[in-house]
């Protein structure tokens, strides 16, 4: 019944450093997909399992101006988010509307994250669900 409902994973890296660390693992909630902004998701890329943050979901408009996130025209203040939020060189065109069914994820440690500004947009479908505990492994 456990694995039914939830799961875990270890954290790989430090792109969502400080909220997590590389080596910490974390739950999740197999049955909640219904995301808002600010959750943190499993979800898997290129084989691998990763935890990203929700920062724009179906209908949002999401931009990046002067280092910062723009979700539908509105520069977002971040708590917790320490460097600068820029798209990359390589990856997907901006600005995008998230379609239906789908997300958009970022890593904390904006400027070491490999995220939705390479990989585009996140089918929840393929979403493994929410983060509802996270334990340090390391450096308490």
């Amino acid at each position: 019944m456990y694995s039914f409902l939830f799961g875990w994973c270890r954290i790989p890296d430090n792109s969502m450093y400080p909220a997590a660390k590389d080596g910490d693992l974390v739950v999740f909630y197999r049955l909640d997909k219904d995301y808002e902004a600010r959750d943190l998701i499993v979800l898997e890329v290129d084989g691998a399992k990763e935890v990203r943050r929700v920062v724009a979901v179906a209908g949002d408009n999401v931009d990046f101006e002067n280092g910062m996130l723009v979700i539908n025209g509105i520069p977002r203040r971040e708590p917790g988010i320490y460097e600068k939020s820029e798209q990359f060189l390589k990856g997907i065109e901006f600005p995008i509307q998230v379609p239906e069914g789908k997300v958009f994820v970022l890593g904390d440690s904006r400027e070491n994250s490999k995220d939705s500004r390479i990989y585009g947009t996140v089918d929840i479908k393929n979403t493994y669900g929410t983060v509802i505990m996270i334990v340090r492994r390391r450096e308490f």
